[in-house]
C-alpha cells in the first residue's frame, strides 16, 4: 500500500461483508471497527468503534437486496464519519442500486438514480466508486466525482481460459439491442463474432418473436449482460439461440447476479450450461445453484482504492 500524509481506513456495511474482507485482504489491512444495525424499531445504528479524524474513509456496501436498508445503511455509515472529522469519504458501491431508474419513460415517472446520487452527495460522500452502472451517464448525475470502474476486464480475463472459450465456434451475444456495446466490448477482447437476439412484439397481446441476427448454427454462444435480475430475459434469448438460432451450446456472464423473483428456478430449469457473475452482489447460500460460477472483483476494487488514496490515474484499470 502506497502511503500519504493521512491515513487509509476501510469499512463496511452488511450489504457486502464477503467482498469487503476480500478487499481488505488484498490490500493487507483490517476492516475498520464498526457496528451497523438496527433499533427495535427499525431504524439504522451505527458506531465508529475508532477514531477516523483527518483519514481517507472507503465504505464498502453493495445496495443489492435489501435495496433500501442496505442504502439507508450507507447514508448513515457517511454521516457518521463526516461528523467524526474524516478527512475524505469514498463510497464503494460495487452494485449501485435504483441505476435502471435513470430516466423518465412514462409521464410521471422519478429519476431515483439522480435522487440517490443527490442523497449520497448531501450525506456527505467526497467520492463514489462503482462498477457497471447500468446507466453510464448516471455519472453525470453526480456534482463528485464517480469512477465506474468496467466488469468487462475482470470477466474476460476470467473466461479466455475456460476450455469452451477456445472454441473455434465461440460467438459473443447480446441478449438485447441495448446489450450490444457491452457484448461487443467482450467480443472485441475474446478475438470473435458478435449475433445479437432481436426480441419484439409485433402487436399488442401477441406473443414475442425472437429472431437472431447473425449466425449461430452449431456454435457455442456467450450471452452477455451487465445483470440478470429476474432472468426472464437471458433464459428466453438463451432458449432461442438453441431452438430458432440452432446454437450448439450457451454460457452466459454478467457482472450483477441480483437473482430476483423466479430467477433462480428460471435459470435451473432453462438450456444454459453455465452462469459466470461477479461477486458485486452476495448471493445467499440458497440460491448458489451448481451451474453458477462466481469470479472476484476484490483485486480490481482494491487497486482501484489503492490508485484514489495515492492520488494515481485509474486510467489502468480501464485497459
Amino acid at each position: 500500500m502506497i502511503a500519504h500524509g493521512n491515513k487509509i481506513k476501510l469499512f463496511a456495511g452488511n450489504g457486502s461483508p464477503e467482498l469487503a474482507q476480500a478487499i481488505a485482504k488484498e490490500l493487507n489491512m483490517p476492516l475498520g471497527n464498526i457496528s451497523v444495525s438496527k433499533f427495535s424499531d427499525g431504524e439504522t445504528s451505527v458506531q465508529i468503534g475508532e477514531t477516523v479524524r483527518g483519514c481517507d474513509v472507503f465504505i464498502i456496501q453493495s445496495t443489492s437486496t435489501p435495496v433500501n436498508d442496505n442504502l439507508f445503511e450507507l447514508f448513515v455509515m457517511i454521516d457518521a464519519m463526516r461528523r467524526a472529522s474524516a478527512g475524505r469519504i469514498t463510497a464503494v458501491i460495487p452494485y449501485f442500486g435504483y441505476a435502471r431508474q435513470d430516466r423518465k419513460a412514462r409521464a410521471r415517472d422519478p429519476i431515483t438514480a439522480k435522487l440517490v446520487a443527490d442523497l449520497l452527495t448531501s450525506a456527505g460522500a467526497d467520492r463514489v466508486l462503482t462498477m457497471d452502472l447500468h446507466a453510464p451517464q448516471i455519472q453525470g448525475f453526480f456534482d463528485i466525482p464517480v469512477d465506474n470502474l468496467l466488469g468487462a476486464s475482470v470477466l474476460c480475463n476470467y473466461i479466455k481460459d475456460l476450455p469452451f472459450a477456445k472454441s473455434e465456434d465461440l460467438i459473443v451475444v447480446s441478449p438485447d439491442v441495448g446489450s450490444v456495446s457491452r457484448a461487443r466490448s467482450i467480443a472485441t477482447k475474446l478475438e470473435v463474432g458478435l449475433a445479437i437476439v432481436d426480441k419484439r412484439r409485433p402487436k399488442a397481446n401477441v406473443m414475442e418473436v425472437m429472431n437472431i441476427v447473425g449466425d449461430v448454427k452449431g456454435k457455442t454462444c456467450l450471452l452477455v449482460d451487465d445483470m440478470i435480475d429476474t432472468a426472464g430475459t437471458i433464459t428466453q434469448g438463451a432458449k432461442a439461440l438453441i431452438e430458432v438460432g440452432g446454437a450448439k451450446e450457451v454460457f452466459v456472464c454478467c457482472t450483477h447476479a441480483v437473482m430476483s423473483g423466479p430467477a433462480i428456478e428460471r435459470l435451473e430449469n432453462s438450456v444454459i450450461n453455465k452462469v459466470y457473475h461477479l461477486n458485486t452482489i452476495q448471493i445467499p447460500e440458497e440460491k448458489r445453484l451448481d451451474k453458477f460460477e462466481e469470479i472476484t472483483v476484490a483485486p480490481i476494487f482494491a487497486r482501484a482504492i489503492e490508485s484514489i488514496f495515492a492520488e494515481l490515474p485509474l486510467s489502468r484499470l480501464y485497459e
